[in-house]
């Protein structure tokens, strides 16, 4: 099982999306299910550690902005829609600046609305709209939190 491969995802307050045809196509058994979703929500507390962020972050009766550099199957922001979501904000936006239209319209059945300029047809992947899509180190995030 790759692990680059989106069977699911976690978010804080318990929450975890799994993609049930995905897991049935890959074979995953309950016990490697069970063990991916300890493992994430395991590095999911770590990071939230590590980068000195405040959960739950105060959003209730406020606007509160998603941002995602951008979505392909929507598995990872879903979950952060539903956690943010169940904060009570008042309203809740999704800002991604390229999805496929599928995606997209998954995403508006999350969130109150949803700012998507770039909805392509024929998407690849996120990657493809950026001259430089290399991962951001952990070092680079606590520094541009600092």
């Amino acid at each position: 099982m790759s692990a680059e491969l989106a069977i699911g995802a976690v978010a804080p307050g318990g929450i975890t999306l799994i993609d049930h045809d995905m897991v049935e196509r890959l074979g995953v058994t309950s016990a490697e299910l069970d063990d991916v979703v300890r493992r994430s929500e395991a590095e999911l507390d770590q990071r939230s550690h590590r980068y000195g962020v405040d959960l739950p972050p105060d959003v209730r009766d406020r606007v509160a902005i998603v941002v995602d550099d951008g979505v392909a199957t929507g598995a990872t922001l879903r979950a952060v829609l539903a956690y943010v979501r169940s904060l009570e904000p008042r309203l809740l936006v999704c800002a991604v600046p390229v999805g496929p239209p599928a995606t997209i319209d998954l995403l508006a059945s999350e969130a109150d609305e949803v700012v998507s300029p770039a909805q392509p047809d024929r998407f690849r992947s996120v990657g493809e709209w950026y001259r430089d899509f290399s991962q951001t180190t952990d070092e680079e995030v606590m520094a541009l939190l600092a």
